[in-house]
């Protein structure tokens, strides 16, 4: 698994003369001046092409590494809703040229962008931004060959500043997240996931286990287990969860994860229909990234933060046996639930596994949980390319959701916040005493008042996680994390590129940097 390697240079006019590069990016708000040689370049060339500063483009120079400078405008960045995501676009968007030019070593140059807060982490995020433009899917690389499509291999930034190894290991995280998520569902069928994901921590200090015996999964992921119910006819189909477990040497806190990894979605009994079920593929975007936040943890090796994590890789398929709406399961936290709508099976994968997660954040220090999924089309709706964070009360206290927002706003994955209501709470509630907890409704999410904050709700009490509010004995901080408008680039589940949100965010709140 290759993506280009980092390098750092300090000073311009070395790294300009420097032989090792093919290519110039130039990163910058054109409308700033320029630093030297670039603003006569620029300028020249603007005399010629009114585009230049205004779009990306590639202009042939002879002072220029490989006689190629790219000029990737941001665009003016004044305005107060400016971020850094405009660097990011920008460095994919002129690394795309510079790829398609033939170019193998390419040198990014940041230029022109305010001296503030928003931006102080510029550089590393345009590194991240050529990463994302430069990947390819998975079944492209293995049916064509690495080598033949992705052929920058080098990427130097100038920067007085730069944590390579930080950069590179988010990156390799983002690089698995990307391959899970993205990747086609025969080839990532769920014992194929955990395979992946077998290779992907090989040699690492991650364990990696894995439970695919059906008894044993009807026994201790009963929900999970009734959406997996249809698959178990086809043996390649049938379901399992994968544990990821790093133990930090010195621990101070533990970070605990549930991944849903639906690897397809029919919705089931209550089938999708209308061409809804393209791209449902991708529907394993939450247990990817987890994996991808696990790859980075390993490649940093932290030793005061431990992580555990459960991915739960499941195929909702549709069948003379397929769970059907109205049916009460008994959780493995013991809560008996109603099913309201089978096409909402992720809520019920997620609740199985963040009640063994809750059993081990008992046991462990200063924890935190979270789930990760692209659980509802409300989140798209409300929250637009953004994630979106649904915190507990415990979680409140500790202000997770906000460290988590702060740090996303500076490198570029950005999120926002949602917060848990008792309207939420009223929503999922038990209508007789047959049951003690519905699991939706009957509608889409993206039409329901609440849609994607009702389903932590559901999870609160499914999980067992109700017992240990902030005013509990044992309070457990929770956030739940929704990522169903910011997982794929365009909001294009079908056909859009992974995008590997939150693992950026994720390692920029939890990893040294």
């Amino acid at each position: 698994m290759s993506f280009p390697v980092l390098e750092q240079a300090t000073e311009l006019s070395a790294a300009l003369a420097s032989e090792q590069h093919d290519a110039v990016l130039l990163v910058a708000d054109f409308s700033q001046p320029l630093p030297a040689p670039f603003a006569d370049i620029v300028a020249t060339a603007k005399q010629h092409d009114q585009r230049v500063g205004q779009q990306p483009l590639l202009l042939q120079h002879a002072d220029m590494p490989g006689q190629r400078l790219i000029c990737a405008p941001t665009g003016a960045l004044l305005q107060d809703y400016d971020d850094v995501r405009s660097v990011f676009d920008a460095a994919a968007a002129g690394t795309s040229i510079a790829s398609a030019a033939g170019a193998k070593k390419l040198l990014i140059v940041n230029a022109g962008l305010p001296q503030d807060e928003r931006f102080q982490d510029a550089a590393g995020v345009a590194y991240l931004g050529a990463c994302q433009a430069l990947y390819q899917p998975l079944e492209a690389r293995e049916a064509l060959g690495e080598e033949s499509i992705e052929t920058v291999t080098h990427i130097t930034l100038v920067a007085e500043q730069l944590n390579i190894d930080w950069l590179q290991a988010v990156e390799a995280g983002k690089r698995v997240a990307r391959d899970l998520a993205g990747t086609e569902p025969e080839r990532m069928a769920p014992k194929k996931f955990a395979e992946y994901c077998r290779q992907a921590f090989a040699h690492t200090a991650v364990k990696v286990s894995v439970i695919d015996d059906v008894q044993q999964l009807q026994h201790e992921y009963p929900l999970l287990s009734a959406v997996g119910r249809a698959s178990l006819a086809v043996e390649r189909h049938r379901p399992c969860v994968i544990r990821l477990e790093y133990h930090a040497p010195q621990p101070q806190r533990t970070l605990l994860f549930a991944g849903k990894g639906i690897v397809y979605d029919t919705g089931g009994a209550d089938l999708k229909v209308g061409g809804h079920m393209a791209g449902m593929s991708r529907d394993k975007g939450g247990a990817a990234a987890v994996a991808g936040f696990v790859k980075t943890v390993a490649g940093l090796a932290p030793q005061d933060t431990s992580v555990i994590a459960e991915i739960g890789a499941v195929r909702n398929s549709i069948g003379a046996d397929a769970f059907v709406a109205d049916e009460i399961i008994t959780a493995h936290s013991g809560k008996r639930v109603r099913i309201g709508n089978t096409d909402a099976e992720g809520r019920l994968v997620l609740a199985d596994l963040l009640s063994h997660l809750r059993e081990d954040a008992l046991q462990s220090d200063a924890p935190q949980l979270f789930s990760i999924a692209t659980l509802t089309g409300h989140a798209a709706l409300a929250k637009g390319p953004y994630t979106a964070l649904v915190p507990n009360g415990a979680a409140n206290l500790q202000q997770l959701a906000e460290q988590l927002f702060n740090v996303g706003e500076v490198l570029g994955d950005p999120a926002e916040i949602s917060w848990s209501r008792r309207e939420d709470f009223d929503f999922v509630r038990p209508r007789t005493k047959a049951d003690d907890v519905l699991s939706s409704n009957n509608g889409p999410s993206a039409t329901t008042a609440r849609g994607h904050q009702f389903p932590m709700a559901f999870l609160t009490i499914a999980a067992g996680l109700d017992a240990h509010n902030a005013r509990s004995d044992k309070p457990l901080p929770y956030v739940h994390i929704d990522i169903a408008g910011s997982g794929v680039e365009g909001g294009d589940w079908q056909h859009g590129k992974p995008t590997a949100a939150p693992v950026t965010c994720l390692s920029a709140c939890y990893l040294a940097r």
